[in-house]
C-alpha cells in the first residue's frame, strides 16, 4: 500500500492549468523525486499535498485517510511535512530553539511555555533531546546554540529540514533543498537525506541539481506545463525521449547527471 497516492490533481489558476491531472504514489521508506522545467507545476503540486492550495480536482490520501483540501496544520498532524524554496527561520533564535518550535505541534504547551520560564513537562524536556538528535541527524550539531541568522547558507538549508523533521513526520516533502548550495554542501545533504531515510522517513524532493537527484531518487516523476509525462528509475528517465526534450538535454542523456 502507499504511503502517499496523489490521482488526477487539477488545479487552474485563471486560463492557466498549473497541475493537471497528475498521479503518482509514493511507498513507504522511499526517496522518490520530482523534477521538470522552470513553470512546470512542481511547487503547486507540492502545496495542493500539503493543503496551501486547494485543487480544481483530483485526490491525495495518506496512510490510506483522505487528505484532500484539508489545513497544512492538519495535513503536518497526520504525519506530512515539508519544507520551502526560501528559507524561513526564526533568525534571532537558536538551532536548538528553532526545530523546538517545529516540534510544538506535538506538545502541549511546547517552546513557548518554556520561553515564559514555566516549569518544563516531561514531554518538553523529551522535545529538547529530540531536537538535539535531530540537529545531529542532518549534521548540524555543531550549530546547536548558534543563531540561525548567524549561519551559513548551506547550514540553513540543513535546519529548516531538522526543524521540519521535529514535527515527527512519516513524510518529508522537500522543496528545492539544494538551491544555492555549493558542490561540498550538495554532499553534506545528499548524506542528510540518507540518514533520514534510514531513520524512517520517507522523501520526496523536488530539486533541479540532477546530479543529487541521479544519486538517491530510486524514482523520478517528470513535469512539463503541470502534467506528468514520465515516471521511473533514474536511469529510464535519464534516456526517455520526451524527458531530455522538455528538460534533461542531450548532453544529461549522453554523459549522466
Amino acid at each position: 500500500m502507499s504511503l502517499l497516492a496523489v490521482r488526477g490533481l487539477t488545479k487552474r489558476f485563471g486560463g492557466l492549468t498549473a497541475v493537471d491531472g497528475v498521479s503518482f504514489d509514493v511507498h513507504e521508506g522511499s526517496i522518490k523525486a520530482v523534477i521538470g522545467p522552470n513553470g512546470a507545476g512542481k511547487s503547486t503540486l507540492f502545496n495542493l499535498i500539503t493543503g496551501f492550495d486547494r485543487p480544481d480536482a483530483g485526490s491525495v490520501r495518506f496512510d490510506d485517510h483522505e487528505i484532500t483540501g484539508r489545513r497544512p496544520d492538519a495535513v503536518v498532524r497526520v504525519g506530512l511535512a515539508r519544507t520551502f524554496q526560501n528559507t524561513e527561520l526564526f533568525e534571532d533564535l537558536s538551532a536548538l530553539d528553532n526545530v523546538r518550535i517545529g516540534a510544538d505541534l506535538r506538545v502541549p504547551g511546547g517552546f513557548v511555555r518554556s520561553a515564559l520560564r514555566i516549569s518544563l513537562s516531561v514531554s518538553e524536556v523529551d522535545a529538547t533531546e529530540r531536537a538535539r538528535y535531530l540537529l545531529r541527524l542532518v549534521g548540524v550539531e555543531e550549530f546547536t546554540d548558534s543563531r540561525a541568522g548567524d549561519m551559513p547558507h548551506g547550514t540553513r538549508r540543513l535546519l529548516e529540514i531538522a526543524r521540519a523533521l521535529g514535527t515527527d513526520p512519516r513524510l518529508l516533502l522537500l522543496d528545492e533543498p539544494a538551491a544555492g548550495l555549493n558542490g561540498a554542501e550538495t554532499q553534506t545533504l545528499i548524506e542528510a537525506l540518507y540518514r533520514i531515510r534510514d531513520a524512517g522517513v520517507t522523501l520526496v524532493v523536488v530539486e533541479h541539481d540532477m546530479g543529487l537527484v541521479m544519486e538517491v531518487a530510486e524514482e523520478i516523476v517528470v513535469l512539463d506545463r503541470g502534467s506528468k509525462i514520465a515516471e521511473g528509475p533514474p536511469l529510464l528517465i535519464q534516456k526517455d525521449a520526451k524527458v531530455i526534450e522538455a528538460y534533461l538535454g542531450e548532453e544529461c542523456a549522453d554523459v549522466g547527471c
